[in-house]
């Protein structure tokens, strides 16, 4: 065989370390895993410039400390050659917006109703990489969603799917439910064709948001959107927000479970997190009742502990309020003596939305004791 005939050394070992790295995904448990590089995705640091120009970013002041590095995974790792995206299917068994009929019960996220997906993503991630980095003989680095890296545009661009006009990947296998993950190395893989837009006309997403986040098709508004209000937001929330919330206390799933795609996640492997069925739909009285130490075991493992209980029970009362269910009167106003300012603030309009306006002026001595002055602005907001 003539030297220009014999198959490119360096060719074949990128094909044999592209193969193994998706071998190896498969076998531990992800059902997507595919390949880009580091240039595919150009457009978005004027994306992501526009996005925090904007304010849309709203007190994730994080998101501007780290633009460079976000928007260019170059400046994150010069080194890096190739990027390996990760998808793990987490698809609900039922449409998990039937709780929201129930304004007795609390509607969590999907993604929130297991372990946090942070460990166990990181976890898997480090068993490819470490087996990866023997095999290879290159630098290897992995990220699960709190780096600085722009996970769902990389995943469109190694064709995982597409960012729908709800900003979040859907996928034709999977629909909206996919946990992303990513591994950076200085070894040359096998880049894949990047998915093109199939949300077409549909703009179903849209249209279900609560709270009206999309100012305009593929670009949100944090500031509106309940997953920010319930997760990311500290102190109290817009009272023109509150009334839309529903019974959402951590995150919202609306956008995502609108999307038509998710008709063919049924095809999911067998592999995939299960809710605990303690989160499913939890009573609002009980979540009232938790204090810190409860509530840490409660949801110990779970990313809802990350918030902390002041911030949590801020949303259960808001839930609360809105659920026109005047047995929850009892734990709102037991509230209304909590250490936490923002709970005690939230309790007082829940009560105000509970109670009959000559009910609610019998708590004028809780009003008197008060100190802090946002807790006073709900007792005047509420007119009494």
């Amino acid at each position: 065989m003539s030297e220009a005939a014999r198959p490119d050394k360096n060719e074949k070992q990128r094909r044999v370390l592209t193969d193994f790295v998706k071998a190896e995904a498969k076998a531990i448990g992800f059902d997507l895993c595919r390949i880009t590089r580091p240039d595919a995705i150009p457009q978005t640091p004027e994306r992501l410039a526009a996005f925090l120009g904007a304010g849309y970013h709203g007190t994730m002041a994080w998101m501007a400390e780290t633009q460079a590095r976000r928007a260019d995974p170059r400046v994150l790792w010069g080194d890096v050659r190739s990027i390996v995206l990760f998808g793990l299917n987490y698809g609900p068994e039922t449409d998990p917006r039937a709780v929201l009929e129930k304004p007795d019960r609390a509607a969590i996220s999907v993604y929130a109703r297991n372990r946090d997906y942070h460990d166990i993503i990181k976890g898997r991630l480090k068993e490819i990489a470490t087996r990866f980095a023997a095999r290879s003989k290159q630098d290897v680095k992995v990220f699960v969603d709190t780096a600085p890296v722009m996970e769902k545009p990389l995943a469109a661009a190694a064709g995982l799917g597409w960012q729908g006009k709800h900003t979040n990947l859907v996928s034709r296998d999977f629909g909206s439910w996919l946990f992303l993950g990513s591994m950076f190395t200085t070894a040359d893989l096998v880049a894949d064709e990047p998915e093109r837009d199939r949300c077409g006309s549909c703009h179903a997403c849209l249209s279900s948001c609560p709270t009206d986040a999309f100012p305009a098709p593929y670009r949100i508004d944090a500031r509106r959107c309940i997953s920010y209000l319930t997760i990311e937001h500290k102190g109290v929330i817009d009272p023109v927000l509150r009334v839309r919330m529903g019974n959402r206390i951590y995150g919202c799933d609306d956008c995502l479970a609108a999307c038509p795609w998710n008709k063919f996640a049924a095809a999911a492997s067998e592999m995939k997190l299960k809710a605990r069925e303690d989160l499913n739909e939890p009573a609002i009285a009980d979540l009232l009742k938790l204090t810190d130490g409860e509530f840490r075991a409660f949801f110990s493992g779970s990313p809802v502990k990350r918030i902390g209980r002041d911030r949590f029970v801020r949303n259960v009362l808001i839930a609360a309020g809105n659920s026109g269910d005047r047995s929850l009167i009892a734990p709102c106003r037991a509230l209304l003596e909590d250490a936490a300012p923002v709970v005690r603030a939230m309790a007082v309009w829940a009560l105000s939305r509970l109670m009959a306006a000559q009910e609610f002026e019998t708590l004028s001595l809780y009003r008197e004791a008060e100190t802090d002055e946002a807790v006073l602005d709900e007792w005047r907001q509420a007119g009494a």
